[in-house]
């Protein structure tokens, strides 16, 4: 479980096939903090440590996991957001972010305003939605919606989520991860199964 408050970015150095599967090594100010078997979130995809060699970790994805989300687009020299799972006890500063990529999204507009940036995403038609005031993470940032459309919907980023994110790479066109926010996909499924008795 995580809270979509990002701690670090990592740097891809190296990928390999091996199978159906996608071994990826990075690098980060926080290896040495890192362990074999822990879980860490990547652009919001919970993938576990295999590897720690120096200051370079690897992680291994899965085929589901290459589908679901934008990790098929991944290359070396993208830098990462990252986040290793809450402590219980902790402050829960953003919101339940699981590390299950819902599905992508594609980045339709950026605007700048008055110092704050305002992201625009569309994504394929699907049981998932949005409203206005709530959350969701994307690439593993914790961010409230601006406004909610079909299949789409607007964030705000404050400079210091710009900055100290892979935000300002995004670029019109991008790919993204996005995982819509767990209650909401709850009500969802109940009011689903109560329409279908």
């Amino acid at each position: 479980m995580f809270t979509g408050i990002i701690e670090n970015l990592s740097e891809i150095k190296e990928i390999n096939k091996e199978g159906d599967n996608l071994s990826i090594s990075l690098i980060s100010k926080i290896t040495n903090e890192l362990k074999i078997d822990q879980s860490l979130s990547h652009n919001g995809v919970c993938l576990t440590v295999v590897d720690i060699n120096d200051n370079i970790y690897k992680v291994t994805a899965i085929k589901e996991t290459i589908l679901k989300s934008s990790i098929k687009n991944w290359r070396i020299g993208d830098i990462i957001n990252i986040e290793r799972a809450m402590k219980l006890g902790d402050r829960l500063d953003g919101h339940m972010v699981q590390g299950h990529v819902d599905q992508t999204a594609t980045c339709t507009k950026i605007s700048e305003e008055n110092g704050s940036w305002y992201f625009y995403f569309e994504y394929q038609k699907s049981n998932n939605l949005t409203i206005e005031k709530g959350s969701i993470s994307i690439n593993g940032v914790s961010l409230t919606i601006v406004e909610s459309m079909d299949n789409g919907f607007s964030v705000a980023i404050i400079p210091y989520t710009y900055e100290n994110t892979n935000f300002k790479n995004i670029q019109v066109g991008d790919l993204v991860n996005i995982e819509f926010d767990m209650i909401g996909k709850y009500i969802q499924k109940i009011i689903k199964a109560q329409s279908d008795q």
